[in-house]
């Protein structure tokens, strides 16, 4: 089966993305934009590379409601993708190098789970010793021990996979206070992959991330909010409803490397606001308006009303959502 890869960029071929488009296996999908060179191509590639210029349209719904110069036209690749046949999209960003043992996960395969109801856990001090969070973790949590897990707790299960998150060495997914007050690299160990039961949740991002074609509509990454919040608020929606659907999300060890782009941290910083003032609330806006006789997709609509009533969206956001499910549907 041929993975497809989607990516967002505005550069020439970065030497990630070069690394990707050496893979055969791969049919790599760029989605330019407003600033991305018109002639975007690498040459020798091995996978099959599909450039989406921003120029030409596909007839997608989405395309008529989309801004410019904005990382969610990420979600043109997806739609792409599952209209020309794929069963699993890995999404990463043209700065994140493939490591050497970068693998597409086994989501058919028993692996190590999480107790139920833990709430957040930081995945990243599972992986290291080092004092590190991912971005999107609730920073008032940061020093409370009890949302580390520890092996002894973890089983054995084969419970359905959604989406897995491998983690990225280096300069791995934080926020800004971390880079401001401490911007330590890390590496992280190489362990099991786990994944996180029913009511045990962490932020994961769209740099390192396969999700399987049933949990395709949780792709949606939200229009509406400042840039350092769109991929965290979608994953933090998606294990919900996630959960309702008997899915769940896996982390793996780190398979990739972060060379970062150059980043104004204040700029993150103010961008991450949101970020912190609202995840606990988004996960419990988004669990309390599940039903169970919905459908998945009346499921992910019902969380952006609710978000909307909130004033952590849009309302402008719903009309994109609902051309989005439409297209992916």
């Amino acid at each position: 089966m041929t993975d497809f890869v989607v990516v967002t960029t505005i550069f020439q071929p970065s030497e990630a993305l070069k690394k990707l488009a050496c893979c055969e296996n791969l049919r790599l999908v760029i989605v330019g934009d407003k600033k991305t060179p018109s002639n975007w191509h690498i040459e020798g590639a091995k996978a099959q590379v599909d450039f989406l210029c921003c120029d030409k349209k596909a007839g997608y719904k989405i395309e008529n409601v989309l801004p410019y110069n904005h990382y969610c036209r990420k979600m043109i690749g997806y739609i792409y993708a599952k209209k020309n046949g794929a069963e699993l999209i890995y999404e990463t960003d043209d700065d994140n190098y493939p490591k050497d043992n970068f693998y597409t996960p086994d989501f058919n395969k028993e692996i190590l789970f999480s107790p139920e109801d833990k709430g957040f856990v930081n995945i990243y001090k599972y992986y290291t010793d080092q004092d590190i969070w991912a971005r999107g973790f609730p920073l008032d949590l940061i020093t409370d021990e009890k949302n580390v897990l520890c092996e002894s707790e973890l089983i054995k299960d084969n419970k359905k996979i959604g989406v897995y998150q491998g983690l990225v060495d280096n300069e791995p997914d934080v926020d800004a206070i971390y880079r401001l007050v401490s911007n330590q690299k890390c590496n992280f160990k190489q362990k099991e992959p786990v994944a996180l039961s029913r009511g045990t949740i962490c932020p994961y991002n769209s740099q390192n991330t396969f999700t399987v074609k049933e949990m395709f509509p949780l792709l949606y990454l939200p229009c509406t909010v400042t840039f350092r919040f769109t991929d965290i608020l979608r994953g933090l929606i998606a294990q919900p409803l996630m959960w309702s659907e008997g899915y769940h999300l896996a982390f793996t060890t780190s398979t990739a490397i972060q060379e970062r782009n150059i980043h104004d941290y204040m700029k993150d910083f103010k961008s991450e606001i949101p970020v912190y003032l609202h995840a606990k609330d988004v996960v419990e806006i988004a669990a309390s308006s599940i039903r169970k006789d919905l459908s998945l997709n009346d499921n992910i609509l019902n969380v952006y009303n609710a978000l909307l009533e909130a004033k952590i969206v849009e309302e402008e956001e719903i009309k994109i959502l609902e051309a989005y499910l439409s297209d992916i549907s």
